[in-house]
């Protein structure tokens, strides 16, 4: 009965005629796990509207750990794995930031987790559900931007519990993302600082070496390189954001407790792997191999212990190959010279060099910058290591290209539409690479290094990117090069009419066009809007928003930072501001190194994201002084803005971007969700729509919008899903367009489900375009986006075939449920009417005993 009711209750809000009931949310039942991964995220956000407590499940062990611990205790195997690497995620490079998995056929860990870690684990098929422990060798954004989405997603996964080692400081760090990602409960998450020294599993020992700054003095007073005002003096007021009941009476933030002047340094020792049997020399010996008895008999030898066998000695080295005691690799991060005499004196360290102590390490993988890497010290460190000791850098000079998949596809879009579709760029090292005196390798994304069963470097799951298969890929497609002539011949005429001297801008890029957790085709949110050649404006900065503008600019992404002035985040789901961090400090180091003085961006976002960004400034880095915050409810039509300060932001946000009006709405998604839009002083107006169920307020605001950028998370026949799940379909949008008045309607915000394009309704119509990660569109382009429509069909035929099969597939299965359902309410029916007829005939038979 209790489903049915549940069903009753979203069959009344999908018909509209009890939206009252949507304060009760319904738990999500779709088979997709996917979908489950996108419901329980998107529900997840600080102070949400429609809380849902769920009933605490005790945490299983997932079954691959109960089968590696059954098969161990099987064979009796109390040493060290037989099958372990060390494999770069991240090279280091600017859009990719050092990240190292390592291994084991025991467990899996991660050596930090920088943005887009995520993105690449998913397309280079390294599961993260399988991940025990992530160590941190610093508290910096650059180590720990990807670690929220990484966490959430472990949550998803049903992971019951994870380590994370490294700075005593990640204990508040967990403590600010429960901000924006609500409560972790579904998840055990432990912190071993660096004071406990030893972690220990079935795969290895690892110490944890602490290293210090020279300077310790600047701890948490580490002001913008520009010049600008320092914290202590532009920290806000406590009126100035949400208060989270920290600091005194007076409204003073608290002294900082950060430590910025720590980092740790990881030695791992692999556990001793016993030496393998050899069948033939016990064979030769005697031994009764083959037989019940011999059993015993291998595990004496492989223990070391000499046997006696029909009379004869046997020593373990006659029938056992040597044990192998347990490589050493180290993992260190030197990010600035102040730390190299610090890692060059620790003495910890140096047992590993000369090997009188401890064995020699094997492996040292060095996430240290060129600058650092070129000081006389830090060379002479290296070389005290032995000759057989390999170094492995990751730096901003690597030259490898990470997201191989981004870069496919985005060739053979630009076979449709080379300007709507621009090839991806590289970023290139401007300086040359120190000279070092010791043989090493730079990274690449996927190397490996085995260290069990050979040690080698291995090269074969290095991705290779090459153009010309992309193109001949995308040629072989059924009637693909046909539709592209066509397309092409059509654009060019239309070209030739409607050109006009200076119609560029505003030029829109669309950097994240998914949902809920960046995918290997589709990013999570973000969109650039470049207003004139000086101003640009962004909405929404999920993350790796930051790597996409690298691959989408190039060496040309400092001079695109410079301009973007202001960021609108529509809520704080992860999916749509976590790569705001990483934005803002490379902003400020773009406007240095281009030598333009620093000033804040203008930060339009909910009054809560204070709350993340305030803890997040308090415990791990400086970021107050990067920006300036207007709560997005101050932008509302109702709104009294009663300070001062804040109607002067909104004034100068105004000025700086030529604007007339900007103005914004709550929308029907989570608790403080927003939409925007905004007017040009030339005229031109756009709506963006952030999250949002369909949305009068936002028609309102948005009306006789130029362009509309509205999420279209769901296809049409999943409407159920999307009142779950607060979102929008795709007909859905395209209608909020129309009832807009909207000249042009772009979709984006797509399900992972539609990664390389989303399922067409039969509201598509000339004035609706999707987009795509890179997309670059300008109003001129109006005509041609539906003109694209064809290619783009014929090109991801496949993919929209098995989605529909998939949409077909799942009718059927509601039809049946439905059948079920209804013949299952006529037997309740018919047994309640027999229920009747029964209690009727015993009424009767009780007056006529009473009467007799």
């Amino acid at each position: 009965m209790n489903s049915f009711h549940v069903r009753l209750c979203r069959l009344l809000v999908v018909k509209g005629r009890a939206l009252s009931v949507f304060a009760t949310v319904p738990r999500c039942d779709s088979s997709s796990h996917r979908t489950v991964f996108h419901f329980s995220r998107s529900m997840a956000t600080f102070g949400d509207q429609f809380p849902a407590k769920r009933p605490q499940k005790k945490q299983k062990e997932p079954l691959r750990r109960l089968k590696t611990k059954e098969n161990r205790n099987k064979r009796g195997d109390v040493h060290g794995p037989s099958n372990v690497y060390v494999q770069v995620v991240g090279a280091g490079s600017r859009d990719s930031a050092a990240t190292l998995y390592v291994f084991s056929e025991f467990n899996r860990y991660l050596f930090n987790c920088g943005e887009g870690t995520q993105r690449l684990m998913q397309e280079h098929k390294l599961k993260a559900a399988w991940l025990d422990n992530i160590f941190l060798t610093r508290l910096s954004w650059e180590n720990v931007g990807g670690l929220s989405g990484m966490i959430l997603t472990l949550k998803d996964t049903g992971v019951p519990e994870c380590v994370l080692s490294g700075p005593p400081q990640l204990k508040n760090y967990l403590h600010a993302i429960k901000s924006f990602s609500g409560p972790l409960e579904d998840i055990k998450l432990s912190v071993q600082p660096y004071t406990e020294e030893m972690h220990k599993d079935e795969t290895m020992t690892v110490y944890q070496v602490p290293i210090f700054g020279k300077s310790r003095s600047d701890r948490g007073r580490n002001s913008p390189k520009s010049g600008s005002s320092s914290p202590a003096k532009r920290s806000p007021k406590r009126d100035d954001f949400h208060h989270n009941g920290r600091g005194d009476e007076s409204g003073e933030r608290p002294a900082a407790v950060r430590d910025t002047s720590l980092v740790v340094a990881f030695v791992c020792k692999l556990h001793p792997k016993k030496g393998n049997f050899l069948v033939a020399q016990a064979k030769e010996l005697g031994l009764p191999v083959g037989t019940a008895a011999i059993g015993p008999l291998i595990a004496a030898l492989k223990d070391g212990k000499t046997i006696i066998h029909d009379g004869k000695e046997i020593r373990p080295e006659q029938v056992c190959t040597p044990t192998d005691p347990g490589p050493v690799f180290i993992v260190v991060e030197c990010p600035s010279e102040e730390f190299v005499e610090g890692v060059c004196t620790n003495q910890q360290l140096r047992r590993y060099q000369n090997g009188e102590i401890e064995d020699s390490a094997v492996l040292v993988v060095h996430m240290t910058p060129e600058s650092v890497l070129e000081t006389d010290q830090y060379k002479e460190w290296m070389e005290r290591f032995p000759s057989t000791t390999e170094h492995l850098i990751l730096n901003e000079h690597v030259c490898t290209l990470h997201n191989t998949r981004s870069y496919k596809i985005q060739t053979q879009l630009n076979m449709i539409h080379p300007e709507i579709f621009p090839q991806l760029k590289a970023l290139k090292a401007k300086q040359p690479q120190a000279a070092l005196h010791v043989p090493n390798v730079r990274a690449e994304c996927l190397l490996k290094f085995q260290l069990r069963p050979v040690m080698e470097w291995q090269r074969d799951a290095v991705p290779a990117c090459s153009t010309e298969e992309f193109v001949k890929e995308a040629s072989e497609v059924p009637n693909f090069l046909e539709e592209v002539e066509k397309c092409r011949k059509t654009c060019s005429a239309e070209a030739a009419e409607l050109s006009v001297p200076g119609d560029r801008y505003p030029e829109v890029v669309f950097l994240g066009t998914g949902s809920a957790l960046p995918m290997k085709i589709r990013n999570v949110s973000g969109t650039l809007v470049n207003i004139s050649p000086s101003q640009s404006l962004l909405l929404d900065c999920g993350e790796g928003t930051f790597g996409q503008l690298c691959r989408h600019y190039g060496d040309d992404v400092d001079e695109a930072l410079s301009k973007i002035s202001t960021v609108f985040i529509s809520h704080l789901h992860a999916d749509h501001h976590t790569g705001l961090i990483k934005l803002l400090y490379q902003r400020q180091r773009a406007l240095a190194s281009l030598g333009k003085p620093f000033s804040p961006i203008y930060l339009v976002a909910p009054a809560q994201i204070m709350v993340w960004l305030g803890q997040y400034h308090d415990y791990c880095e400086e970021i107050l002084s990067h920006f300036n915050h207007i709560p997005n409810r101050f932008l509302c039509d109702d709104a009294e803005v009663s300070k001062p300060k804040t109607h002067s932001l909104i004034q100068a946000v105004l000025k700086r971007n030529n604007l007339e009006k900007f103005r914004t709405c709550i929308v029907r998604h989570c608790k403080n969700a927003f939409a925007c839009s905004f007017v040009h002083q030339s005229g031109w107006k756009l709506a963006f729509s952030g999250d949002t169920m369909p949305c009068d307020a936002f028609v309102n605001i948005g009306r006789n919008a130029t362009l509309l950028i509205h999420e279209a998370t769901l296809e049409d026949e999943l409407e159920e899903e999307a009142v779950e799940k607060r979102h929008s379909t795709t007909s859905q949008a395209i209608g909020i367009g129309m009832k807009m008045n909207a000249d042009f309607i772009m979709l984006n915000h797509f399900s992972q489900r539609y990664a390389k394009i989303p399922l067409f309704s039969e509201d598509f119509s000339d004035k609706v375009g999707i987009s795509f990660d890179h997309m670059k569109v300008c109003f001129r382009d109006f005509k041609t986006l539906p003109k694209l429509i064809p290619a783009l069909k014929t090109l991801f035929a496949e993919e929209i075939e098995e989605m529909e099969e998939r949409r077909d597939k799942r009718e059927q299965r509601n039809l049946r449920g439905s059948s079920n359902e209804a013949a299952g309410r006529s037997e309740v029916e018919r047994g309640a009417k027999r229920e009747q007829e029964e209690a009727g005939m015993h009424s009767e038979d009780n007056k006529r005993l009473k009467t007799s």
